[in-house]
């Protein structure tokens, strides 16, 4: 039997966790510098997530794009999410003001990847490599 992976299941999983860790973690998590522990604002910790994000994103998008739809539209959403993401990162005043467009965008990307291949013509063309 061949386990089949649903990348846009894990994609959108994955930026739901993101999304979660961006807004739940500082609440919970605001005590831990009484005990000298301090993964709020840690560089390298959200570079990984970021990282994490956008490697199961992209493989999941690019599954969606080369065996299914061929659209790029997704492909664009996605990445002015992600660009918007990194964005947050080097200009923390504006921090908020990127980190819900760059959420809603990345989403947005998965949710029409999501619908494209379930919508897409399985009819096997020249153009096709499944």
């Amino acid at each position: 039997m061949k386990l089949q992976v649903n990348w846009d299941a894990l994609g959108i999983a994955t930026s739901l966790v993101c999304a979660i860790h961006c807004a739940v973690l500082p609440l919970l998590l605001t005590s831990l510098p009484l005990f000298g522990i301090n993964i709020i604002h840690n560089n390298f910790f959200e570079a990984g997530m970021i990282a994490v994000a956008f490697l199961i994103g992209s493989l999941a998008l690019f599954h969606g794009y080369k065996r299914h739809h061929h659209r790029p539209l997704p492909l664009f959403i996605f990445s002015t999410g992600f660009i918007f993401l990194v964005l947050k990162e080097i200009f923390l005043s504006y921090e908020i003001a990127l980190l819900v467009p760059a959420v809603l965008l990345i989403l947005t990307g998965h949710f029409f990847n999501f619908r494209f291949c379930r919508k897409a013509n399985h009819c096997h063309t020249a153009d096709c490599d499944h």
